[in-house]
């Protein structure tokens, strides 16, 4: 079977990583894909967002499945086009992702059906916000409405803060169409979770839970960015609680997406956090996280292939997935001066270093300029390692991380410092 990926960043070498291991898959195509993943996959010339020769490209080469990575081509009506054409496709509609390219649309939705999430109000103008945040309590989470890549969140703990971030979205437009309207949220207290689940509408697959580090700083200090790491499983979540996540958040979204007419067939990737009240959702994702996806991979045990061709045809209940009992950390390194400015083209060093058999580094923003490796995004490379337990990986994962050097390499140091506590 011929696969396509769709997308260049880690998240996507890694599912290329886990799907070359099915015996199904003969040929593995990544679009644009990376220098980084060529190992596994050949890379293809062609945007993310150039649906139609993506559609092309597909029919051309006999593609037997195509797997959607990041969030704009789903939001954008991609799975939609690629099933008018009769091409196998994973992921949801567009109107099914509509709960991650709008935060007020996810709202509404939740509202509607009694799920779980903190109080928020919207706007579309910048003067009812100000004069909202003149007269709230502090802390409050402001976001971006639309797409803005995991960076339009801003946790503000004074008005001088709310009203910069309001600024950002709204006046300066940082994030373009995706913060014409902006939520002000009540600030959330406790433990967040990413909770992955796949569904085909009906049966649903939990998948194992995740914890991001979303501040580029240590100790959660610094602006929001797409993630700086994630580890696998979190000891300091009962089974308990993750049954609570699964029925009150995961299964409680699919029953409303299909009392809404949207039937729900995709990665369902929900930031939750654990508050004494119980779980809230703090936003929706309509694909597999980054980097969450770089854990979730590296514990999976069974054939990612079936697994996603099954929820295509409705019959997710006839495959099954195991977990590796270990503990994954994966830590991003990034350029310097991420999430905002920064400066690429420096060379890296030490990526042919032996590892060991449970690291895997999954590239994200590198090129290969005659046989040397350089900096070429934000986010540049993920770090992952398996350990027997969490103070295992981490140190294998930090062992693997000295060995790589970048001029202005930055990354977290405390990587599941939670999972740690007690």
């Amino acid at each position: 079977m011929k696969v396509l990926v769709i997308g260049s960043g880690a998240r996507e070498h890694a599912l290329a990583w886990k799907l070359s291991q099915s015996p199904h898959v003969t040929k593995i195509y990544a679009a644009p894909g990376s220098q980084g993943m060529a190992g596994i996959a050949e890379p293809v010339n062609i945007k993310v967002d150039a649906h139609n020769e993506l559609v092309a490209f597909a029919r051309e080469n006999k593609i037997d499945l195509t797997v959607v990575g990041p969030e704009d081509p789903l939001v954008a009506g991609i799975v939609d086009l690629f099933q008018r054409k009769h091409l196998r496709i994973y992921g949801p509609t567009a109107k099914a992702a509509r709960l991650e390219g709008s935060k007020a649309f996810a709202k509404d939705v939740m509202s509607r059906h009694g799920i779980q999430t903190g109080g928020h109000k919207v706007y579309d103008k910048a003067a009812p916000a100000l004069e909202y945040l003149a007269n709230c309590d502090y802390p409050v989470v402001i976001k971006a409405d639309g797409l803005a890549a995991g960076k339009g969140v801003f946790i503000c703990r004074t008005q001088e803060e709310a009203e910069a971030a309001v600024a950002e979205a709204m006046v300066e437009k940082r994030f373009g169409d995706a913060g014409r309207k902006v939520l002000i949220e009540d600030f959330l207290q406790g433990e967040e979770v990413s909770v992955h689940a796949i569904s085909d509408g009906h049966n649903i697959l939990p998948l194992c839970l995740a914890q991001d580090h979303k501040p580029v700083g240590d100790g959660d200090t610094g602006e929001n960015t797409g993630g700086m790491g994630t580890y696998s499983p979190l000891p300091q979540i009962t089974d308990a609680q993750n049954s609570v996540l699964e029925r009150d958040v995961v299964v409680q979204t699919i029953h409303a997406m299909n009392r809404e007419g949207e039937p729900y067939k995709g990665t369902l990737f929900v930031g939750c956090m654990m508050t004494k009240q119980g779980p809230k959702v703090l936003e929706y994702n309509v694909r597999f996280g980054d980097p969450e996806t770089q854990s979730i991979m590296m514990r999976m045990k069974g054939d990612l292939f079936e697994v996603l061709n099954a929820t295509i045809d409705g019959k997710l209940d006839t495959v099954e997935v195991d977990w590796d009992p270990r503990s994954v950390v994966t830590v991003v390194l990034a350029s310097g001066g991420y999430p905002r400015d920064y400066e690429k083209g420096y060379k890296i060093k030490g990526l042919d270093s032996g590892f060991g058999p449970d690291v895997q580094v999954f590239h994200a923003g590198t090129k290969k300029v005659d046989g040397d490796w350089y900096t070429n995004g934000g986010r540049v490379l993920s770090v992952c390692a398996l350990g027997s337990d969490l103070k295992d990986a981490r140190a294998k994962a930090y062992a693997a991380v000295d060995k790589i050097h970048f001029d202005k390499m930055i990354y977290r140091k405390d990587i599941g410092f939670r999972g740690l506590k007690g």
